[in-house]
């Protein structure tokens, strides 16, 4: 009778004791747009492994990356703060410091190994900034956003040890080419997940695919940098297009490589997948939006703060407790993702970020909370805002220009401005502007250039 009662109390306790935190694989490609993938509504190219993705798990109708360009929306992402609020809020030389609290930082002290592969774009060799004084335990890939142009580098980087590689290039494109840079970040990766089955382990996988190689594009017309156009090699189309076509299910297979991996390892169940792009698509490898419809329903493209460019494809899977085959309305932004992992992981986020947690929305349990508004700033050219506030989204294309207002849920291409027609709606987004920034001496409100 001791024994049966032993043995149940140890079955109830075990049944009442939470689960232990996930492993977490945080997918970031770079430069794809809300349309190319076939569940968001692609239908030349080919993402078999992120279709997939999207029928074992949930996907979002309503994400938006934390900026048009790739170092302050992995900034937002990383930080837990929004671009008026975050250090880095555009391209350029500006790094992460030691006051900055990441996500890795978070997630290593609650006891993971954390790794970044890929692209990192927020500090530089020599700085504060680089992925190990920021909470990597590994890193492996490029470390700035510029050096990420090139698809065969000669180097890349572990940590800040250089690591040489078989190519020769000159003035960022490659007269040699031999090791192809997306194949050697997705190995590290692959071997990554192998190394710490054992362990709790979060992966920011970071890919610089479909990112153009801008400099090639200026040499020859052709950025959209891969081996080779398969399985494009016989369409109609321009090369450009069969290029970028070819790099998006090269980026789908890699994805399709990282989840055979966790099968195979029987990491499935215990993993949290979650893919996305950092901003709209570019048109800056020779191809054009048009051609693919890479924005899919949307106005705009990358450097826009229209929908086109900062709405993004989102998927999560989690077996078992993410509803597979999902969609979700639920409006979130990068800077939501730092206290959903946090919550994931069991621990506490920092005081004071932007962001909201939207696990009750993955596991159906709970009350999800919801933003006042979301709030965009991009100064390339001068200084361009955005806001969105439940169903309507603001334009603001200079610091003094009058607010455009668009109501998404019949105008989701945001081609009727009715900001005339609802003075009370622009009055109450015009309060949330007063408040939604702090000031920055790298990142002032300024005018546009005159021309």
């Amino acid at each position: 009778m001791r024994d049966l009662l032993s043995l149940l109390t140890t079955v109830v306790l075990a049944a009442s004791a939470p689960a232990a935190p996930p492993n977490i694989v945080f997918i970031l490609a770079d430069d794809l747009g809300y349309g190319d993938v076939g569940c968001y509504g692609q239908k030349k190219i080919r993402t078999p492994h992120l279709d997939q993705l999207a029928h074992d798990g949930m996907r979002f109708t309503q994400a938006y990356a934390g900026s048009t360009v790739c170092a302050p929306s992995r900034c937002t992402l990383l930080t837990g703060l929004h671009t008026g609020h975050c250090r880095i809020r555009g391209n350029g030389p500006f790094f992460l410091t030691a006051d900055d609290v990441t996500l890795a930082q978070v997630l290593k002290k609650a006891g993971y190994v954390t790794a970044c592969m890929g692209k990192w774009g927020l500090g530089d060799p020599g700085t504060t900034g680089v992925p190990a004084k920021q909470g990597f335990d590994h890193f492996f890939g490029y470390l700035n956003h510029v050096h990420a142009h090139n698809y065969y580098p000669d180097h890349l980087w572990r940590h800040e040890e250089k690591v040489p590689l078989n190519n020769e290039q000159k003035g960022g494109v490659a007269s040699r080419r031999v090791e192809y840079a997306p194949d050697l970040i997705t190995a590290e990766a692959l071997a990554f997940i192998e190394k710490n089955q054992h362990k709790p382990f979060f992966l920011y996988y970071a890919p610089t695919l479909p990112h153009a190689n801008n400099e090639k594009t200026r040499a020859d017309g052709n950025g959209n940098e891969v081996p080779d156009d398969q399985p494009y090699t016989h369409e109609d189309w321009p090369q450009p297009e069969k290029n970028k076509a070819a790099m998006i299910t090269r980026l789908d297979a890699d994805v399709g490589k990282l989840l055979a991996k966790l099968q195979e390892l029987g990491l499935e169940k215990t993993t949290v997948v979650i893919f996305t792009s950092d901003n709209g698509p570019h048109k800056e490898g020779g191809n054009t939006i048009e051609f693919f419809a890479s924005n899919g329903p949307l106005r705009g493209f990358k450097r826009s703060l229209t929908e086109g460019g900062i709405r993004v494809p989102a998927i999560v899977r989690w077996p078992g407790v993410v509803k597979a085959g999902s969609t979700s309305d639920h409006v979130w932004a990068f800077w939501d993702v730092f206290p959903t992992l946090c919550d994931l992981a069991q621990t506490s986020p920092p005081p004071g970020l932007d962001g909201i947690s939207f696990l009750p929305t993955l596991t159906r349990k709970g009350e999800q909370k919801n933003h006042e508004f979301l709030y965009w700033e991009f100064h390339e050219g001068g200084t361009k805002q955005a806001v969105r506030h439940g169903q309507w989204k603001a334009l603001r294309s200079a610091p003094r220009a009058p607010l455009e207002l668009y109501d998404l849920t019949t105008d989701i291409g945001e081609n009727n401005n009715v900001a005339k027609n609802h003075p009370e709606v622009i009055a109450k987004i015009e309060n949330y502007l007063k408040t939604a920034r702090t000031e920055s001496k790298d990142w002032p409100l300024r005018e546009p250039k005159k021309k």
